[in-house]
């Protein structure tokens, strides 16, 4: 069986083998509302991908998030994670995959060691598997000797490696990321961004949300750009880097600060397709 999504700029064909996430005609509109959350996107993102959602806030990033994770329920269309029917088995679905949110929810009167293993009971993980994936994961994240510190005492970046941590506890096949370095230091991005690609050589497909295109470009395959509920384009970024005209106004400011360096993109044009619309948006021109 084959799966065809298309978006404004292409269609693409994904067997069911190969698919980790299926979106189709999916919409989303909150009571009270008089615009759609998000409205009528289809996409698809093959096992072992990092797949980028790329828009600014408010675009409709995190409620696509919240539909395939099960927490939030169509309006309609329908979406599959790993052949499951996310609103027909949320069960299975939540088996299958794991959530790194965009704000902390980490109980800050817990251990960080036992924030692991409660997770990872919680989803069936033997208590002798669970104390060596706790141990092995705070190693590999850098927290092996803060394991028994209470999380209050966590600084942000700790933080979030902490919810990578619990969010790998019981393996899950699709791990989506919601924002996962917005507000951190650089170096702990740079450490993030190192253990995300990690992932990917393990077999991981991962879900990124984001609104930094330095980011997205640095660690997706492929590159759905979001707002207003729309994805206008769905490339990868060598492609999307293509799209903007000869013509087209760019102001590359950058600071170096040790390995980091960040910039920020002006983007002028006297045509502006949707695409360069949703381009300005998300760099804040």
């Amino acid at each position: 069986m084959s799966i065809s999504t298309s978006n404004e700029k292409g269609t693409e064909v994904i067997s069911q083998q190969e698919a980790a996430i299926v979106v189709r005609d999916l919409v989303k509109r909150y009571p009270k509302s008089e615009v759609n959350a998000v409205d009528n996107i289809s996409f698809s993102v093959k096992q072992g991908e990092i797949f980028g959602l790329l828009g600014p806030n408010g675009a409709g990033k995190t409620t696509t998030i919240g539909v395939l994770t099960t927490n939030v329920r169509p309006t309609s269309g329908v979406a599959y994670i790993m052949g499951i029917n996310v609103a027909e088995d949320p069960m299975s679905v939540k088996q299958r995959i794991a959530v790194v949110p965009q704000q902390s929810n980490l109980d800050r009167s817990l251990r960080a060691r036992e924030i692991l293993t409660f997770h990872a009971s919680y989803h069936g993980v033997s208590r002798a598997e669970r104390a060596a994936r706790a141990d092995a994961l705070l190693n590999e994240l850098g927290l092996g000797n803060r394991g028994k510190e209470m999380v209050r005492r966590y600084s942000g970046g700790m933080a979030q490696r902490l919810m990578l941590a619990r969010a790998l506890m019981h393996s899950p096949d699709v791990l989506f990321l919601d924002e996962p370095t917005n507000s951190l230091d650089p170096q702990s991005r740079l450490f993030l961004w190192d253990r995300i690609r990690s992932l990917k050589e393990q077999g991981t497909t991962i879900l990124l949300t984001t609104h930094d295109m330095e980011e997205a470009d640095q660690l997706c395959e492929r590159i759905a750009i979001m707002d207003k509920g729309r994805i206008h384009v769905l490339d990868t970024a060598d492609e999307l880097k293509k799209l903007v005209p000869g013509g087209t106004k760019l102001e590359l400011r950058v600071q170096v600060a040790q390995r980091v360096v960040s910039g920020s993109l002006l983007v002028e044009s006297q045509t502006p397709s949707p695409v360069l619309t949703a381009l300005r948006a998300i760099l804040g021109a």
